[in-house]
């Protein structure tokens, strides 16, 4: 097939694999995937056939093709192994994702095309061709692609054992949903609502999952400590011990990659491409977290410790599992604010239209709701226009299914490339409601975590009309993705755009100022411990990848490490780290929460505060962050927007926001 054949015409029809019937038929999905990965091989058999001088048209463009055809075929089964009804789909997804990810692999050692893209001539190229052809030689030799044969064969293998192990872990932690029973007088303190739809069987139990919708409610309002710790144990021990050992493999595996490939650590590896640049550059950063937060932490912890003995006479420690609880206790007593009071605003589909509305606004384009089918009958799709333009589509699959994902997250559909393809996203998340009769109604941590996934489908749909495949969309360092996410979560924080949607579901009433204002200092209390959180998952992620896993004892690190940065009780018989599901994608990484924040925050305060949406900055911020996808590095990115490199000021005025003199003044 001629080369510009390839490059115009590889597979521009039958891009869902829903349509092909692979939502509901393993065979389907295997040949859906088959015709993808059939099509990334023919764009780079073009490759290697093309001679003469090298250009960006006639061998970038085959490679780009190439990429784009593996990526199309990757994050449609990644999206069927998170939500497919049927379980035999499902594991066909798996082994699905992992044929693609194998042929990563294999492109990722084939020296042949790195040497046929070293010798591109990239004179008169635009910056962003040129970044993209930097970033991939990097990558390649990232990955090994200079060793000889026979450690590159072994590097694929190790590469595809990871692969495997990874997808593993994740489906434990997707399937392993338990449940626990509980008595009608154990849901004291829990919503009307809650309690509504979880009554007695003949026997009088209650069963109660460890879904989102189910768990975090009894985490948060349960009165009865015996609930929340038989729901925590339940939650954090849902993929264990299969996971246990899993886990044990991938690190030794990760570790022998890095090994091989002349690095200390797979910390060390995995950092070499991002923002941060090194395990060491992460630790220099968790220190900084260390010290801004330590002195808030602890007397937020003074707080909330004296307020529980008062309440509890004899209580002598507040243990993991009551955290929560005692949070939100002690803001209804020093703010005058009790979460559960703003949850009937709050019903899911007044968030949906809230956030739409918001982003609309926002970036300045329009949401249609369509008729295109989606993967399954509970998926809602709505197609993006820009003064009547269409610029992509996205998928909301938004409530809890049996065997579907646990987790709230944004994933890639379609990844857009001008000219070919509009980008398409997906929200894969667990929010309450989806049945008949129920209004879901969301606390107010739920509809930041909207706003936050709501941030991710913008970059994804955005960013994806980029010349290049490869620079499409989420195509940023990995440390820099969380970035746009963080950002517009901060808009919940308006009062104005809150107004616009938070209305009582059966009074209409808008929710009040009063209870607005209460809100944000209810929430700001606790920042510090949030970020305590933050610094023990982080790093709890980077130590495990950081040092010989060779006869590393996950129960002991895990423990040690949360009784140095945390300073609530442990409780045996948490195995969080056999359901941390960022171990497998953000492996060592997992500071990138934490690190785009301080970035996110110091973005979202060159907003004007008084006309957030109106204001010509979200304008500047859609072009030179959100429009770029990965075309330049995230540094230069940060550097366009503000002017300079981002710093601590905004997040520590975030961190350190003025409660206290009201705090003082509600507990006179």
């Amino acid at each position: 097939m001629p080369a510009d054949t390839v490059a115009a015409g590889a597979l521009t029809e039958d891009i869902h694999v829903w349509e092909a019937g692979g939502a509901q038929s393993a065979e389907a999905l295997s040949s859906w995937v088959g015709a993808r990965l059939a099509a990334h091989e023919a764009a780079l058999a073009a490759l290697l056939a093309v001679e003469g001088a090298r250009t960006p048209e006639n061998s970038l463009r085959l490679y780009d093709v190439a990429v784009e055809q593996l990526s199309l075929a990757g994050a449609q089964a990644g999206v069927l192994n998170s939500v497919a009804a049927s379980k035999q789909v499902r594991d066909q997804a798996q082994m699905e994702a992992q044929r693609v990810a194998m042929a990563a692999s294999a492109l990722s050692l084939n020296r042949a095309v790195y040497d046929a893209l070293a010798v591109i001539d990239l004179s008169g190229a635009s910056a962003a061709t040129r970044h993209y052809v930097e970033r991939t030689l990097l990558s390649y030799r990232l990955a090994g692609v200079d060793k000889d044969d026979a450690t590159r064969a072994h590097l694929q293998a190790l590469h595809e054992k990871a692969t495997g192990l990874s997808l593993e872990f994740s489906r434990n932690i997707q399937e392993g949903g338990r449940t626990i029973e509980a008595t009608a007088a154990e849901l004291d303190g829990l919503p009307p609502d809650y309690v509504a739809r979880h009554q007695p069987d003949a026997e009088g139990r209650i069963l109660l999952s460890t879904d989102q919708p189910d768990m975090q409610p009894v985490m948060t309002f349960a009165s009865n400590a015996g609930l929340r710790e038989r729901m925590f144990l339940a939650y954090n021990t849902r993929a264990y011990p299969a996971n246990r050992q899993i886990l044990l493999d991938l690190l030794a595996t990760r570790q022998e990659l890095a090994t091989v490939l002349g690095f200390r650590s797979w910390a060390d590896l995995a950092t070499a491409d991002q923002m941060m640049g090194s395990a060491a550059n992460v630790r220099a950063f968790l220190a900084r977290l260390d010290e801004a937060s330590r002195e808030g932490a602890q007397r937020e912890h003074v707080l909330i410790v004296d307020f529980a003995r008062r309440r509890e006479p004899g209580l002598q420690a507040i243990d993991i599992t009551s955290r929560g609880y005692w949070y939100e206790q002690f803001r209804r007593s020093a703010f005058d604010f009790d979460s559960q009071s703003v949850r009937p605003y709050f019903p899911y589909a007044q968030v949906e239209a809230g956030v739409l509305e918001t982003a609309a606004q926002l970036f300045k384009v329009e949401f249609r709701r369509s008729a295109v089918p989606g993967w399954d009958p509970a998926v809602t799709v709505y197609e993006v226009f820009e003064e009547g333009r269409p610029m992509g589509r996205f998928y909301l699959d938004m409530h809890p299914r049996e065997g579907k994902d646990k987790w709230f997250s944004a994933a890639p559909v379609v990844t857009g490339v001008r000219g070919r393809y509009l980008p398409e996203a997906a929200l894969i998340c667990n929010f309450p409601g989806g049945e008949a009769g129920d209004p879901g109604l969301m606390q107010y941590s739920d509809v930041v975590t909207f706003f936050h996934e709501f941030g991710h489908l913008m970059h994804a749909i955005l960013g994806g009309h980029t010349e290049w495949a490869g620079l499409s969309g989420f195509a940023t360092e990995g440390d820099f993705i969380e970035v746009p996410s963080q950002m517009l979560e901060e808009f919940f924080r308006d009062e104005r755009l809150l107004q616009g949607f938070a209305r009582h579901y059966q009074t209409g009433e808008v929710l009040p100022a009063e209870t607005i204002r209460k809100m944000k200092l209810a929430g700001a209390f606790g920042r510090a411990d949030w970020v305590r959180s933050q610094l023990y998952y982080t790093t709890l992620s980077l130590d495990l990848h950081d040092a010989d896993p060779a006869g590393l004892d996950l129960d002991a690190t895990t423990k040690q490490l949360f009784q140095s940065l945390q300073p609530w009780t442990w409780l045996d018989g948490n195995r969080m780290y056999a359901s941390f599901g960022h171990l497998t994608g953000y492996s060592s990484n997992y500071y990138t929460y934490a690190f785009d924040k301080v970035i996110a925050l110091d973005f979202f305060a060159q907003f004007d505060p008084a006309d957030l949406l109106g204001c010509d900055t979200g304008a500047r911020y859609r072009k030179l962050v959100l429009e770029q996808g990965g075309s330049k590095p995230g540094r230069e990115m940060v550097r366009d927007f503000l002017g300079r490199d981002e710093d601590f000021a905004a997040f520590s005025t975030w961190l350190n926001e003025e409660f206290e003199s009201e705090l003082l003044a509600q507990m006179a």
